[in-house]
């Protein structure tokens, strides 16, 4: 077993508890998480944060904007332009009240995590900026739960652009962890005219890296990351424009991820289908 790749031996053990049926996993928590991807020098370039070391659950590690689905991403009356609610619920295999809350959940923590908000005043049109003191108002009320998804968006006469996610990736969170997030992953174009702002309280430090990049870095032991975001960002490194990433999600099919652990001995490494993880 590649050294590397070993999980820790008080992990081993707590995940063999698991496999033998002495605990029981806690839910998964249903999650959106979004690529932004914009056209960097030598191709596509993907917004990354840096989780504070503080947090609960992935300290240190970088990842995409995105959290967990909230009870306001529920709410029907949400504006809405793109393929509708039905359709997603093909692509995200679940009914359509749960996929209209994940990708309600994926436009609105894109916002609240990097002030990029997909959305427009109809199915033709997009904002293009989004960094006036009005703004930032909205985007912090949002995140303090003060103001619900669907008003913030009507009081400014928007609707959600369902149209500019595409569909990537499904990971589930090992049994054996304490935290389980039950995540879909879509990619985005940084809308044009719109830019990031580091303006998300969980995350010491943002960049933009492109793909390939930013594997090297973890392989380098530069930047840290789960093996969700390891592996997506590895999938992306194939692809030489953002064009090419969203033709290419918009064929692919969808492999729900629940990672397991494999055992050797006093060892112990995450693997899908037998095939180890990194």
């Amino acid at each position: 077993m590649d050294p590397s790749s070993r999980l820790p031996p008080d992990l081993v053990e707590h995940a063999r508890a698991f496999a033998s049926g002495e605990r029981e996993p806690s839910p998964a928590v249903d999650a959106s998480t979004v690529l932004l991807l914009r056209e960097g020098s030598a191709g596509p370039e993907v917004y990354l944060l840096r989780r504070h070391a503080q947090m609960a659950f992935a300290a240190g590690m970088y990842a995409f904007p995105g959290g967990r689905v909230d009870p306001r991403d529920l709410d029907h009356t949400v504006g809405w332009a793109g393929p509708p609610a039905t359709e997603w619920a093909d692509l995200l295999r679940c009914d359509e009240v749960r996929a209209r809350a994940l990708v309600c959940a994926a436009v609105r923590e894109t916002f609240e995590e990097s002030g990029v908000l997909l959305a427009g005043a109809d199915e033709s049109s997009l904002v293009s900026d989004t960094t006036g003191d009005d703004w930032e108002r909205d985007r912090v009320a949002l995140v303090a739960h003060s103001v619900a998804f669907s008003d913030f968006l009507a009081s400014r006469g928007l609707v959600l652009r369902s149209d500019l996610l595409r569909l990537w990736a499904h990971w589930i969170t090992p049994e054996f962890e304490p935290r389980r997030y039950d995540t879909r992953f879509f990619l985005a174009a940084l809308p044009s005219g719109q830019r990031t702002r580091d303006v998300s309280g969980e995350a010491d430090r943002v960049e933009w890296r492109a793909p390939g990049g930013a594997v090297a870095a973890v392989e380098t032991g530069e930047m840290q990351m789960l093996p969700p975001t390891y592996v997506t960002l590895a999938e992306l490194s194939a692809y030489d424009t953002i064009a090419a990433a969203l033709d290419a999600a918009a064929d692919r099919e969808i492999v729900t991820v629940l990672p397991r652990v494999a055992f050797d001995g006093d060892d112990g490494r995450l693997v899908h289908d037998g095939v180890p993880l990194p």
